[in-house]
């Protein structure tokens, strides 16, 4: 299995047990946990809030995507938990 880095703890996990940000290529839209056939950048976090909360602290996700990111993302990742 695929394994992926998490941005707000930096351990490294299997892809399946993470969520998925990424900034789609042709529209610009940030989707969570969207398909794999998504074309564009992303960035993986764990499943809780701390991690949550540090890649938003330092802009860290921000940084990642390469696009500013909308407020209201940070609640509605929490809403995936």
């Amino acid at each position: 299995m695929a394994e992926r880095k998490c941005i707000g703890c930096g351990m490294i996990k299997n892809r399946d047990g993470l969520i998925k940000i990424t900034r789609e290529h042709a529209t610009d839209n940030i989707v969570i946990n969207g398909h794999s056939k998504i074309f564009g950048r992303s960035a993986y976090l764990c499943y809780n809030k701390s991690c949550i909360e540090n890649a938003f602290k330092k802009n860290k996700l921000q940084k990642l995507l390469r696009t500013s990111v909308p407020a209201e993302l940070k609640g509605q990742l929490i809403n995936e938990l």
